[in-house]
């Protein structure tokens, strides 16, 4: 996360929730692959875009992690996260992005501990009934070449920036974590297929709105699981000339240990959760085929390469 996070314990926690819940406050609840998110804010656009964003949970549910999002403090920009209850204490975020990714990172942290099952920050895409994932730091072309690959017959979107992996013995499976997706308007630009999107939806002061793909490629653009074959690890790497290379398995674990799984969005970074993470990437790279994508040359250009190797 791109400000402090601070670990506290359940008595903190305690304390810091009864004095928050004085305040008048907006809840919302957000049923995350089965994982019941409850958000809780000062700030009634977050809260709306909250329900655009994720699949509602039923209000009688009890939850399995919390956030409390609180813009009008006296505190710095920073979280407070309570690891045992699942409890994240937000002050002063004023992008939703990174409230959409607290709430991803606290179901991940529980699913990991709880239930064996991973968070991949990257995409997941099915084509023609072939699991295909993008994996990448954001601000690399993720999002960008996600959704370029949807305008391709037969490619339906399973999650374009956050998505949860179940192992089995030969296959790894992935699923959904969004209902629809918060996305950088410039896609519409980017893609003149998506432009119209960008007619019906609220876009916030960072450029970014809650959009739903289903309005351009249809009602079946949007699957809850794949299985995945190939993986694209992405960077932007102005000194590589060669846009895309295949990967083995050491190659590509040593790329996502070194740049932290590509996701700096997990809320415990300690050595028992490293040892998680690395176990299950071994795992998922053995299943899979790896490329390595330098996302520098234009999107279409960048596509090409990328749509070759998928249909190869």
């Amino acid at each position: 996360m791109p400000f402090p996070i601070k670990l506290i314990s359940s008595e903190d926690k305690r304390k810091l929730y009864s004095e928050i819940m004085k305040l008048p406050l907006y809840t919302r609840k957000a049923n995350i692959y089965g994982c019941c998110i409850k958000f809780i804010t000062d700030n009634k656009f977050f809260a709306d875009i909250w329900s655009d964003n994720f699949y509602t949970a039923d209000e009688n549910l009890r939850s399995h992690g919390r956030i409390l999002a609180i813009q009008n403090s006296n505190e710095t920009l920073h979280v407070k996260y309570d690891p045992l209850t699942k409890t994240a204490f937000a002050y002063n975020i004023d992008y939703y992005g990174w409230i959409k990714s607290l709430a991803l990172a606290i179901a991940g942290d529980m699913f990991e501990d709880a239930h064996e099952i991973y968070s991949v920050h990257g995409a997941a895409l099915d084509v023609n009934g072939h699991g295909v994932a993008l994996i990448a730091s954001s601000g690399t072309g993720k999002t960008t070449h996600s959704w370029g690959l949807l305008r391709n017959f037969g490619v339906r979107l399973v999650a374009d920036d956050w998505f949860f992996v179940r192992l089995y013995e030969k296959s790894a499976f992935a699923y959904g974590s969004e209902k629809n997706c918060y996305v950088d308007a410039n896609i519409g630009r980017i893609w003149l297929e998506f432009s119209e999107i960008l007619d019906r939806v609220v876009i916030d002061k960072k450029g970014r709105a809650v959009v739903n793909v289903r309005w351009i490629i249809g009602v079946d653009a949007v699957i809850p699981v794949t299985r995945i074959e190939k993986i694209f690890l992405l960077k932007r790497d102005y000194n590589d000339p060669k846009i895309i290379r295949e990967l083995n398995s050491d190659e590509a674990l040593s790329l996502l240990i070194k740049n932290d799984f590509y996701n700096p969005h997990n809320l415990v970074k300690d050595e028992r959760k490293t040892n998680l993470r690395r176990e299950f990437f071994i795992k998922l790279l053995n299943m899979t085929e790896k490329f390595l994508v330098n996302t520098v040359e234009p999107p279409k250009v960048v596509q090409e390469e990328i749509w070759r190797r998928i249909k190869e």
